[in-house]
């Protein structure tokens, strides 16, 4: 499901709004302050070749690749190595040598201004922010045309692709390893808006965005739409709408004023695709095509609460985390505290599993 304006149809704009003005504006003023890639205008002033550094540092300092080396790393970017389709860009697997180490490769579409800001974006944001719950950036190529993005790889790919449209063969997931998901996505997210500093808005959490390591432990990725939060007095930022059909708040879709709220709503609909294994929109369901509009009625009702779970777990839930989940799910007024609470049920999960002996992937990264 691919990125665009969260309703009505994409069409091409002859001009920028000053919302995207003052978004380049901004973007290009934090790139310079942090020093970490060049931001000059393509056609007024050619852009020097990038020159190989150092694996990041402790400071976060991102490494530098040549376009040579990571066509190198994915065999000349092959049809093998591929790994999927992101936002503006295509992503392969590769190996760099030189370190050692696996990579996600994100070559990047730009022949548009809004790929070039991704870029732009995507590098500020992931050399400011570190957490367990969020993808590392390795590196980039800012080498003439090309723009490239350098991820460490996360061998069991999206969360979508373990949700939706499975082959016959492969196991849905249990009940446990949902909710461990959704907490390790609440603990990411509640990085970005409380302890980031400044804070940051997502703007695109959606199950495709969401990764998972070989012990299925999940990490939020793809920042190219991410926007520092309001500051000061402000309490929105003011934006062009731009996310997932699905996944967008009504409000920030109808408004343009983008809040924390805006990403607690993707975070719910996320959180509703993994107990129902339904996905967000989906135009083969008709008229229960919009996942929130068919679950609203049965989780407000605790009585119906069941039937939202995806029938191929086959009783394998939890009925005291269901009923939990439910709660968060209809907390639309407080829904800072239902990140909150997802966070908070993660550690209960894991005192739960501990006291049985078992460990979950995140009490090895604690």
């Amino acid at each position: 499901m691919g990125r665009c304006p969260c309703f009505g149809s994409r069409k091409k704009r002859k001009g920028k709004n000053l919302n995207d003005e003052e978004e380049e504006r901004d973007v290009e003023k934090s790139l310079k302050s942090v020093g970490t890639v060049s931001v000059s205008g393509r056609s007024s002033e050619q852009r020097p070749e990038a020159t190989p550094e150092e694996v990041p540092d402790s400071s976060g300092k991102a490494r530098i690749f040549t376009f040579r080396e990571l066509a190198t790393a994915t065999k000349n970017f092959r049809d093998e190595t591929f790994i999927g389709q992101g936002g503006f860009g295509t992503v392969y697997k590769g190996k760099i040598d030189k370190i050692s180490q696996f990579v996600a490769v994100k070559r990047l579409d730009t022949t548009g201004v809004q790929g070039e800001k991704e870029f732009l974006v995507e590098v500020l944001m992931l050399s400011l922010l570190h957490h367990p719950n969020l993808v590392n950036m390795i590196g980039y190529c800012a080498e003439g045309d090309q723009r490239l993005l350098v991820y460490e790889y996360m061998p069991l790919g999206s969360l979508e692709s373990h949700l939706h449209d499975l082959p016959p063969d492969k196991e849905p997931l249990d009940w446990n390893t949902r909710m461990m998901i959704a907490s390790g996505a609440a603990r990411g997210l509640n990085y970005l808006h409380h302890e980031a500093k400044p804070s940051v808005i997502y703007r695109d959490l959606k199950t495709s965005n969401i990764l998972l390591d070989e012990e299925y432990y999940p990490k939020l990725s793809d920042f190219g739409l991410a926007k520092f939060g309001p500051t000061g007095d402000q309490s929105y930022v003011a934006t062009r709408v731009m996310g997932t059909h699905g996944y967008c708040a009504p409000e920030y879709a109808t408004t343009g004023k983008l809040t924390m709220r805006s990403d607690i709503y993707s975070f719910g609909v996320v959180l509703l695709e993994l107990i129902t294994g339904r996905r967000a929109y989906d135009d083969n369901r008709g008229h229960e095509k919009h996942l929130v509009d068919w679950a609203r009625p049965m989780f407000r009702d605790k009585r119906n609460i069941s039937r939202l779970v995806d029938q191929r777990l086959q009783g394998m839930e939890n009925d005291e985390s269901l009923k939990e989940t439910s709660v968060i799910l209809t907390k639309d007024s407080l829904r800072e505290q239902a990140v909150a609470e997802a966070k908070q049920w993660g550690e209960t999960w894991r005192d739960k599993r501990r006291q049985c002996g078992q460990n979950s992937p995140d009490e090895i990264r604690r």
